[in-house]
């Protein structure tokens, strides 16, 4: 392979100024990028209604943004050999931003898809190459503050996500979601391109693999389509879920086939031969999937269920956020002296406790008791995501930390995705469950039933009226029940995890081995 430009003298880390100017710069787009994940979730109604459609057709500013976004990050890797990491990431950015601007000026429903669906497929490679870019211009001593700090970014956006989503929605109009894009992202570039454009990466002339692309996207597509839409067509009772579900099994199977021989592989599978790649991604994708499970479900249960708005519902959520915020640059400076398995298992344990606190919970819960686990579940974050990132790139070359980051990334959106459509399926099956064995009890067999019943009638809630009332409360208390099994669950996910953890080899060094120009 030839390649260009030739092999420089290595360049020095940045120091002082310059290394802030950059962090500031490529967390930012990091948690922009992110945060366009969840920020458009409390707009859709409003998106829906202004464009005159069904808020279900409004969720596909969701899922098209997801799926071009996911399909986009395996190919991270191929991207930055082919242009080189600086010009690649600056390029997803200045994409992510003119496809913002114009996701704020669509004025029709297929206008808004298209324009969410450019704006994820230019978003793909940004945040993996976030995270390369930062290791690579840090000192080897500070990469685990690199590591802590980027990893904030990716885990705190979508909890402060839904509460900016709302602000902005209420106070101003639904384009703002998009428009505030604009000049985080436009700074972002500016400052980037302008610290590191002398420090390109070498470029490889490699052919694109055109089969396993065409697999990727249409495994990819189908297996998201079908997540984001078979809860409301029943699953694999529609034929058309189930030639989702068929499709996306086989052109998955033989991509993995067809990638771990070809020549010029659009996705990387040869990094899973690496036992830290392996134990790492595995982890952190089943992780994320339990963690991001507890984050779908609790907001939608107290908004639905508990009466309560989108943003006193991001009040409840966001107090995760502050001991994770607090704790990631002490496990960051510290995270070459820790056993990073321990660590991970301490993370898995907090997160299994919380899961467990909140499947403890009845309707009548206040705001403070919800609050409280929510706020002791952030110490696991910050013991969660930093330590698995330092893992499963332990030992890799810094040619591949491109790869390796864009295809944990993307088993990483999987499992969120796969995540959403499970958790919410779930909770909406056993609430099911609980309203029939509830409505069972309530008979004049009953002494406990009738009683209320009764005290019913005499405060003028008689007849159908009563019963109306009664099946609120017979609801209520049945989804609350039902949250109560996902979030048992989780907990018991998190718990079966620990195990694997312990298959990673130290020594886990510096992230990226000898990352660094």
């Amino acid at each position: 392979m030839a390649s260009t430009p030739e092999e420089a003298t290595p360049l020095k880390p940045l120091q002082g100024g310059a290394l802030v100017f950059l962090t500031i710069a490529v967390a930012f787009s990091t948690f922009m990028e992110v945060l366009d994940m969840t920020i458009v979730n409390v707009a859709v109604p409003h998106i829906a209604g202004s464009l005159g459609v069904s808020p279900s057709e409004g969720t596909w500013t969701i899922s098209s943004y997801a799926l071009a976004s996911a399909i986009m990050q395996p190919l991270t890797g191929w991207l930055a050999r082919r242009f080189g990491e600086v010009k690649t990431f600056i390029a997803s950015v200045a994409l992510f931003v003119v496809f913002s601007m114009l996701c704020g000026l669509a004025t029709s429903m297929p206008m808004l898809v298209i324009c969410r669906l450019l704006q994820g497929a230019g978003s793909g490679p940004m945040v993996a190459l976030s995270l390369t870019l930062l290791l690579s211009s840090y000192p080897k001593a500070k990469q685990g503050i690199a590591l802590a700090l980027w990893a904030m970014t990716v885990v705190v956006a979508p909890i402060f996500g839904p509460i900016l989503g709302g602000w902005l929605t209420d106070n101003f109009s639904w384009p703002w979601i998009f428009y505030i894009n604009v000049p985080v992202g436009a700074l972002a570039a500016v400052i980037t391109w302008a610290l590191l454009h002398k420090r390109e990466t070498k470029t490889y002339q490699t052919p694109i693999d055109m089969i396993g692309l065409i697999l990727l996207v249409v495994g990819v597509g189908a297996l998201q389509f079908m997540l984001d839409n078979g809860n409301d067509h029943d699953w694999f009772a529609s034929p058309m879920i189930t030639v989702l579900g068929i499709t996306a099994l086989l052109c998955i199977t033989f991509l993995i086939v067809w990638e771990l021989h070809a020549k010029h592989p659009v996705v990387d599978l040869k990094l899973f031969k690496q036992r830290n790649f392996t134990v790492g991604v595995t982890a952190l994708s089943l992780g994320m999937m339990a963690f991001f499970g507890i984050n779908v479900v609790f907001p939608l249960w107290l908004q639905t269920t508990l009466g309560y708005t989108a943003t006193w519902a991001g009040l409840a959520t966001a107090p995760v956020g502050v001991l994770a915020f607090l704790m990631a640059p002490v496990i960051g400076a510290n995270i070459n002296r820790l056993d990073l398995r321990a660590v991970v298992t301490v993370a898995f344990l907090i997160f299994a406790g919380t899961s467990f606190w909140f499947a403890s919970f009845d309707s009548s819960a206040s705001f403070n008791t919800l609050v409280l686990p929510r706020f002791i579940m952030g110490a696991g974050i910050a013991c969660f995501f930093i330590p698995l990132n330092q893992v499963y790139l332990s030992g890799l070359p810094p040619e591949e930390i491109a790869s390796a980051s864009g295809l944990a990334n993307f088993c990483r959106t999987m499992g969120s995705s796969v995540s959403t459509a499970v958790t919410v399926t779930l909770w909406q099956h056993r609430g099911e469950y609980h309203h029939a064995v509830l409505t069972e009890s309530v008979n004049q067999a009953n002494p406990a039933a009738t009683q209320f019943v009764q005290g019913l009638s005499h405060a003028g809630f008689a007849g159908q009226k009563g019963l109306g009332l009664m099946d609120q409360l017979v609801t209520r208390e049945a989804l609350t029940l039902a949250v109560n099994d996902v979030f048992w669950l989780c907990a018991v996910l998190f718990l079966a995890m620990i195990p694997l953890l312990w298959f990673a080899k130290p020594p886990f060094g510096s992230a990226g081995g000898a990352v660094g120009h």
